[in-house]
């Protein structure tokens, strides 16, 4: 009998079918938990370095927890060394503009209060919200994309969007 070995990570095909899958929605992941100044292309990036040195070990059904798993512990650590390049960069001086002045103080001062308050959201709360939100993804995807119950993906929408018309009036 000719039986043809079982598809493995280490398959182009089967990798290229993995990236067109998963780096989107990990992508957006990164971004939302983390933010655009830890690159989340890069993060990407690296996860599916890391998967194709380990294809031979994780199966393709395991690829995207791996996936998942390798890019938040290198944004983790890339958010650790950029809290130490912080603590002893130097102070730049602001950036001038011609717009008018008060209404870029209002401005400037919205959005700290903003990105605060979103910031004081617990994690679950932040993903969800933002992937809402800014991704306009609905509820069934974000249940799907973080492996929760709609409800819970409801719960933690809402419990954001109370606490921050709590934290910022102008909402």
């Amino acid at each position: 009998m000719n039986s043809t070995p079982p598809k493995t990570s280490c398959d182009e095909a089967v990798f290229s079918s993995l990236f067109e899958s998963h780096s989107k929605g990990l992508f957006n992941y990164l971004y939302y938990k983390y933010g655009a100044n830890l690159n989340p292309d890069d993060r990407v990036q690296e996860a599916f370095v890391k998967l194709w040195q380990n294809c031979g070990k994780v199966p393709p059904k395991n690829a995207k927890g791996f996936l998942y798993k390798v890019a938040n512990n290198n944004s983790l650590n890339e958010l650790a060394h950029l809290k130490v390049v912080h603590k002893y960069a130097p102070s730049r001086s602001k950036y001038t503009t011609n717009e008018d002045p008060q209404f870029e103080m209002e401005t400037q001062e919205f959005s700290q209060r903003l990105e605060k308050s979103i910031a004081n959201l617990t994690e679950s709360q932040r993903v969800a919200f933002l992937l809402n939100r800014i991704e306009g993804k609905k509820h069934r995807e974000i249940a799907e994309l973080l492996g929760i119950s709609t409800k819970t993906v409801e719960k933690r929408i809402y419990g954001a969007l109370k606490k921050l018309r709590n934290e910022i009036k102008e909402l």
